[in-house]
C-alpha cells in the first residue's frame, strides 16, 4: 500500500486523522510542540509540522474513503498523478521528530558547504545560507529542505 498526501481544511488535521482512523485508514500527521504567547500566559501546544497536510496509507481501490471526512479536500498531485510518499520518507520524518540535533557551525561562513555529522540529517551536505546571532540557515539541496537551526537551546525548524 502506498502513502498519499491529503490536503485538508485549515486547522482540521487532527479531526481528519481521527475520523479516518475510525474508518480503519492508516494515517500519519506529524506534530511538533510550540510555545504560544497569550496576553496573560504562555502555553505549549501541538501544531502540525505540515499545515493542511496529512499522510494516509491505503490501497488504490480505497482512495475515495478519505472523502468521508468533511475536512479532507483533495489529494496532492505531482506531475499529474497522485503524490506518493515512500515508507522511508515517512520513517525519516518520524525519526527526525524523535531526535534533538545539536550542530555547531560557528566557525563557518555563509556560502560554505558542510557535511552534517549528527542528528536526523546525518551525512547530508548543506550549504550555509545565513549566519546570525540567534540562528543558522542551511539549505539541504538533496532533500529540498531549508533548515533554520537555533543556537543551542532552541529546536530545529524546517520549511520546504
Amino acid at each position: 500500500m502506498n502513502w498519499y498526501v491529503i490536503y485538508t481544511k485549515p486547522k482540521w488535521e487532527k479531526r481528519v486523522v481521527d475520523q479516518l482512523t475510525q474508518l480503519g485508514v492508516n494515517c500519519y500527521c506529524p506534530f511538533i510542540k510550540s510555545v504560544k504567547q497569550y496576553s496573560d500566559r504562555k502555553k505549549t501546544v501541538e501544531i502540525p509540522l505540515f499545515n493542511n497536510y496529512i499522510f494516509v496509507q491505503l490501497a488504490d481501490k480505497d482512495r475515495n474513503l478519505v472523502f468521508l471526512s468533511r475536512g479532507a479536500i483533495r489529494y496532492l498531485y505531482w506531475l499529474g498523478k497522485h503524490a506518493i510518499v515512500k515508507d522511508k520518507e515517512i520513517s525519516t520524518i518520524k525519526e527526525w521528530l524523535t531526535k534533538d540535533a545539536t550542530i555547531s557551525i560557528s566557525q563557518y561562513n555563509a556560502g560554505e558547504t558542510i557535511k552534517l555529522n549528527s542528528g536526523p540529517f546525518l551525512n547530508h551536505y548543506a550549504v550555509i545560507k545565513e549566519v546570525t546571532n540567534s540562528h543558522y540557515v542551511l539549505i539541504l539541496e538533496s532533500l529540498g529542505y531549508v533548515l533554520k537551526i537555533m543556537h543551542k537551546t532552541e529546536k530545529i525548524k524546517t520549511a520546504n
